[in-house]
């Protein structure tokens, strides 16, 4: 059987170029003049995910990973650190500018990140699936939040081509979406802080246990000692 030969150099070099252009021909045209690094602030996107999470019985890791299930879209703006490092150079990164809102904000990354969470998840069957159903919820909601309030300082909608990436004929948009910094994306983060704290106080847990079951016991054990203990059920 005969093998292929060498890649050629000038192949190689163009690879970059090429994905970019794979999925600028997906996507469809993506200008974005005047985009602001950020759509609604991440820590939004976790309380809410993490009130989500306290819809139903489930453990710590359960509890994360439906979190970080409505943080992940974001996963496409850490192109932001080498487009804000190179934007000065001879040759800028547009990695945000181009990917932000493309690469992670679709059906298709939506359901990976709902896959994993039902492969990650420690409970029996029935568990697994309603980790696997609120993830999708908070991916959901991730990509509606945006949609509401996302508007960049030049009035551009900036778009979610929900469908990728087997189609690019749905974007997201709506026509009375608000800009990042207007007030209902402060008060939505508000009431998202008051419903942690809430939840924190009467279950005894709070996001904290995420990364450290003691400090998420002290955080708890002090929102108690100044509203005092829950009445019991």
């Amino acid at each position: 059987m005969g093998g292929t030969g060498p890649v050629p150099a000038s192949l190689i070099h163009q690879a970059p170029n090429l994905v970019r252009r794979y999925i600028r021909n997906i996507a469809g045209p993506q200008k974005r003049p005047g985009r602001p690094i950020g759509a609604l602030n991440p820590l939004t996107h976790f309380l809410v995910s993490w009130g989500v999470a306290n819809a139903a019985p489930l453990d710590r890791r359960e509890r994360a990973i439906v979190t970080l299930a409505g943080v992940a879209p974001d996963l496409d703006g850490l192109g932001a650190i080498p487009e804000l490092l190179a934007r000065h150079s001879d040759h800028p990164l547009e990695w945000f500018s181009e990917y932000h809102h493309v690469l992670g904000h679709n059906l298709g990354f939506g359901l990976v990140v709902t896959a994993a969470a039902f492969g990650l998840s420690s409970g029996l069957s029935k568990r697994r699936w309603t980790t696997a159903g609120l993830a999708f919820v908070t991916f959901h909601l991730h990509l509606l939040s945006d949609v509401a309030g996302a508007r960049g300082p030049d009035g551009d909608q900036w778009p979610i081509p929900y469908l990728l990436p087997f189609s690019s004929a749905w974007q997201w948009t709506w026509s009375h979406q608000w800009a990042l910094n207007a007030w209902p994306n402060f008060a939505l983060t508000g009431a998202a802080l008051g419903l942690t704290l809430y939840l924190a106080w009467l279950r005894g847990f709070s996001p904290l246990e995420m990364v450290s079951r003691r400090a998420d016991a002290a955080f708890v054990a002090a929102l108690r000692r100044r509203f005092g203990e829950p009445r019991p059920a």
